[in-house]
C-alpha cells in the first residue's frame, strides 16, 4: 500500500513539472533586453555609468568629469567649442558673439589691444546675451494668477512626497537675462557648498575676494542661533550685494571686469562655472525639507540647455529629456577636410538636439557593462569616458574571431592622443615624502621622489594594460597644447629618461636605487633606524576585481626599491574629503583639460590653489614661490616665444622637484555604436549629446540580428521535464490503482 504523503508528493511534483514546462515555454518567447519592450524603437540614447552617478550637478561646485554628462547638457555657458574644427575654436552659445576685451590703465584710460601686460590694470568684457533664450520648465518659476510664486513660501511638511521637480503640479519659465550670469559669478563666494574655482576667480574678478568675506559675514548673521547641523538654511540671496567685477548695464548685456590681463578668461566662459543660475531656483531649493528630500541644484539642476534632468537616483542612474523651451541651434556645416567623407557634415544646418531622451544606468562591474554594449543594449558604454573604445581595439587585435565579429558589428574606434593625462603624485605637506622642514630633509625627500619617478615604469603599464594604454608623458602638457615639446629631444624629462636613437628611453633601475641610497633609504629602509619605508597609496575608487591588477602593479613598482605600499582605496567622495583634510600621502589622479592652454595644466601645482589649504585643484599642495611667480607671468602671455620660454622653466621645476611621476596621455577612442551618428572623440567637448543622431531603424535591425534567441537548450530542458512529468503521472496512476485495489480488498 502506498502512503498518502507519497501520493501527495507525486501530485505536487506533477503540478510543479507542468508549471515549469509552461514557464520555460513562456521564456522561449522572451528576449534578453534590459529595457522595456520596444524601447529600441524610441529616439532614446542608452548609456552605462561606471560605478557611480555624478557627484555635483550644481555648476558652482561641479568639477568632476562624469558630472559633465549632465551639466553641459542642462546648462548653457556663454561660449562653447566648435564641434568639428581643430585646433579648437570658441563659438558663442548664450552669448551673441565671442568678444575681445578692451584694456584700461590704472587711471581708467583706454589702451590698445597690443599694450604690454604690465600697463594693463583692467580687462573689461562686454558680452551681449542672446534674446529669447528661456529656462527649462521648473516649479521654481511657477506663478499664480496674481503673479506670485507658487512654491517659494512652502511651510515645513508641505513638501509631502515630492522628490523631483516633475512631482509638482505647476511649472513655469522665464527669459534668460544678463543678471543670471551676474548671480552665478557672485555665487562662487558662497559658504554653503564646495567652490573649487573661487580661489582662481577671486584673483581676477574685481572685488570678488572682498565679496567672499562679505558673504561669509552675512551668512553668519542669517544662521545665527540656528543648529549648524540642520540641512535647512535660510536663503542666501546674492542679489542683495553688488559685485564690481560682474554687472548687467542692460538686461541683455553682461559686463565682467578683471584685474590685469588674463587671456585664458575666454576659455572659462566656455565652462559651466559661468553658466547662468536663476535666483528663483536657488530660493526654491533653500526651503525647508528640500535638502532632506534630495531636491537641490546638486541633484536637479535648472538651466537653458537642450536637455533637462527629470530622474536622478543616486548610484543607480538618471534620465535627461529634451527641453521643450530650447530654441535649437543648427548643426555645423564646416569642419576639417576629412569630415565630409566621414559623414560628419550630413546634418549640416539641421536644428539640434536630434534625440529625445538620454538614459544612463549605473553598472557596478565591468563585465555586464561591456556585455550589454557588445549586444547593442547600450549606445555608449559610458558617455562620460572617451577612452573605452581602446579595449575593443585590443580585443580585436588579440583574436581573429573577435575581430571578425567586431567588424561585422561596426566596432571601429579610431585612437588619438587626447588632451588629458593620468599620473601619480605626492602630498607635499607630508613629512616623509613632501617638502621637508629643513634644507637637508628637502634634498633627501626630493631624491626619494625622483627615485620613485624613475621606478614607475609607465611604458610597462601600457604594455600590461593595453586597454588603458597611452603615450608616456615627459611633461605636464599633452601634444596639441601650445608649449608642449612631447616627442622631441627638448621635451625629454632628464630625471627619468634619456634620448636615444630618436626616442625617450627610461633610465635604468640602478639610477633609482642610487638615489634611494642618497635619500637615506638603502634597500627601502631608513639608514638610521633600520625601519622599512612605508608609503600610503590613496586610490579614488573601490578595489574591484577589475582594478586590483592595476593597484598591484603600482605596489610592484615601489617594491623594486624595497618600499612597502599600504593601499587605501576609497570611493571618490571619501577621497575628496581626505585630500581636503591633507590626510593623503601618495595618490593616483587624472586630469581632463578644461581648456586648450598650458595655464590649465600648470595651475594644478600653483601654490594658492592648494587643495588642503584653499580647496583648489592643487591636490599635491605643491608650494614653490619661484614656480608661482612664473605661473603668474604665464597667465598674462599670449602664445609665442616668450610663453614657450616660461613653459619650459615651469616644466624644469616640476621635473626637479618631482611632486608627481608623469604618467601617460591616454588614447581617446569612444565606445559608441555605429548607429550613433556624428561626434568627434575628445574630452574638450562635453556638450556633444545634442549633436548626436540615432539611426533608430539600424539599431532595431542590429539588435534583432545580434540577439536572436537560442531556443534548443530550453526546448531540450522542456522536453526532458515533460518526459519526467509523463513518467510521474504514469507512476501516480499506477499507484492510485494499487491503492484503490487495496481498499477494495480491505
Amino acid at each position: 500500500m502506498v502512503g498518502t504523503n507519497t501520493v501527495w508528493s507525486l501530485r505536487r511534483w506533477c503540478r510543479a513539472g507542468a508549471m515549469t514546462a509552461a514557464t520555460l515555454g513562456l521564456l522561449m518567447g522572451c528576449g534578453n533586453s534590459p529595457w522595456p519592450p520596444g524601447a529600441e524603437e524610441d529616439n532614446t540614447v542608452f548609456s552605462g555609468l561606471i560605478e557611480t552617478t555624478p557627484r555635483h550637478l550644481d555648476p558652482t561646485a561641479s568639477y568632476w568629469s562624469n558630472d559633465t554628462t549632465v551639466t553641459y547638457q542642462v546648462y548653457e555657458p556663454l561660449y562653447g567649442y566648435h564641434q568639428l574644427k581643430r585646433p579648437f575654436e570658441l563659438v558663442p552659445k548664450a552669448a551673441e558673439r565671442v568678444v575681445a576685451p578692451h584694456y584700461l590703465d590704472k587711471d581708467g584710460n583706454d589702451l590698445p589691444q597690443d599694450a604690454p601686460a604690465e600697463q594693463i590694470a583692467e580687462s573689461v568684457y562686454d558680452i551681449p546675451i542672446r534674446k529669447g533664450i528661456r529656462f527649462a520648465p521648473h516649479p521654481a518659476f511657477a506663478r499664480d494668477a496674481q503673479g506670485q510664486y507658487l512654491y517659494h513660501h512652502m511651510k515645513p511638511g508641505e513638501l509631502g512626497a515630492r522628490r523631483k521637480p516633475g512631482d509638482f503640479e505647476q511649472t513655469g519659465s522665464r527669459e534668460l537675462v544678463a543678471e543670471d550670469f551676474v548671480y552665478a559669478l557672485k555665487r562662487h563666494a558662497t559658504t554653503r557648498i564646495t567652490t573649487p574655482i573661487y580661489g582662481i576667480f577671486s584673483e581676477y574678478i574685481l572685488g570678488l575676494k572682498d565679496y567672499g568675506a562679505l558673504v561669509k559675514a552675512e551668512d553668519a548673521k542669517l544662521r545665527a542661533g540656528l543648529d549648524a547641523a540642520d540641512p535647512d538654511k535660510p536663503f542666501l540671496d546674492f542679489r542683495r550685494w553688488p559685485l564690481a567685477g560682474a554687472t548687467a548695464p542692460e538686461p541683455h548685456l553682461l559686463r565682467i571686469r578683471l584685474h590685469g590681463k588674463y587671456p585664458q578668461w575666454k576659455y572659462w566662459m566656455a565652462m559651466t562655472f559661468l553658466a547662468p543660475i536663476a535666483w528663483e531656483a536657488d530660493a526654491f531649493y533653500a526651503q525647508p525639507g528640500m535638502v532632506s528630500a534630495g531636491l537641490t541644484l546638486d541633484t536637479f539642476p535648472v538651466g537653458t540647455g537642450p536637455f533637462m534632468l527629470t530622474e536622478f537616483a543616486k548610484d543607480r542612474g538618471f534620465t535627461l529629456v529634451r527641453n521643450p523651451n530650447y530654441r535649437g541651434v543648427p548643426y555645423p556645416c564646416e569642419g576639417e577636410p576629412a569630415d565630409k567623407a566621414a559623414g560628419l557634415l550630413a546634418d549640416c544646418g539641421k536644428k539640434t538636439p536630434f534625440i529625445d531622451k538620454f538614459v544612463a544606468t549605473v553598472e557596478r562591474e565591468a563585465t555586464p557593462l561591456k556585455n550589454k554594449f557588445r549586444d547593442g543594449y547600450y549606445d555608449f558604454e559610458d558617455y562620460s569616458f572617451t577612452n573605452l573604445g581602446t579595449s575593443y581595439n585590443v580585443e580585436a587585435r588579440d583574436s581573429e574571431a573577435v575581430r571578425q565579429v567586431y567588424e561585422e558589428r561596426g566596432f571601429v574606434f579610431p585612437e588619438t592622443v587626447d588632451v588629458n593625462s593620468y599620473f601619480i603624485a605626492f602630498n607635499m605637506l607630508d613629512p616623509t615624502i613632501g617638502w621637508g622642514e629643513t634644507p637637508e630633509l628637502r634634498a633627501r625627500n626630493r631624491k626619494l621622489r625622483q627615485a620613485i619617478s624613475i621606478a614607475i615604469d609607465w611604458e610597462e603599464y601600457s604594455k600590461i594594460f593595453p586597454k588603458k594604454a597611452g603615450q608616456t608623458a615627459q611633461t605636464l602638457l599633452p601634444p596639441g597644447i601650445f608649449g608642449s615639446r612631447e616627442g622631441t629631444e627638448a621635451g625629454v624629462n632628464p630625471i627619468t629618461h634619456v634620448w636615444k636613437d630618436g626616442q625617450a628611453v627610461r633610465r635604468p633601475l640602478e639610477d633609482a636605487l642610487k638615489l634611494m641610497v642618497e635619500a637615506g633609504y638603502p634597500g627601502g629602509r631608513d639608514a638610521q633606524s633600520g625601519r622599512p619605508l612605508v608609503i600610503n597609496y590613496d586610490y579614488y575608487a573601490v578595489p574591484s576585481p577589475e582594478r586590483k591588477p592595476e593597484i598591484d602593479w603600482v605596489v610592484r613598482q615601489f617594491g623594486k626599491l624595497g618600499i612597502q605600499v599600504e593601499v587605501r582605496a576609497t570611493d571618490n567622495s571619501q577621497f575628496q574629503d581626505k585630500v581636503r583634510k591633507g590626510k593623503h600621502q601618495m595618490f593616483w589622479i587624472g586630469w581632463n583639460a578644461d581648456y586648450p592652454d598650458a595655464e590649465n595644466f600648470y595651475f594644478l601645482f600653483y601654490g594658492p590653489n592648494s587643495k588642503s589649504i584653499s580647496d583648489g585643484e592643487n591636490t599635491s599642495n605643491y608650494q614653490n614661490p619661484e614656480f608661482d611667480k612664473l605661473f603668474a607671468r604665464l597667465k598674462s602671455l599670449d602664445d609665442g616665444p616668450e610663453k614657450q620660454a616660461v613653459v619650459d622653466q615651469l616644466q624644469a621645476m616640476l621635473r626637479e622637484d618631482a611632486p608627481l611621476s608623469f604618467g601617460f596621455y591616454p588614447f581617446a577612442a569612444n565606445a559608441k555604436q555605429d548607429w550613433v551618428k556624428n561626434g568627434k572623440n575628445t574630452v574638450m567637448l562635453r556638450d556633444q549629446l545634442q549633436y548626436y543622431r540615432l539611426d533608430v531603424a539600424q539599431r532595431t535591425r542590429n539588435l534583432a540580428g545580434w540577439n536572436r534567441p537560442v531556443y534548443w537548450p530550453l526546448a531540450a530542458i522542456a522536453l526532458g521535464l515533460l518526459g519526467l512529468w509523463w513518467l510521474a503521472r504514469r507512476t501516480l496512476a499506477v499507484r492510485e490503482r494499487m491503492n484503490a485495489r487495496g481498499e477494495m480488498l480491505t
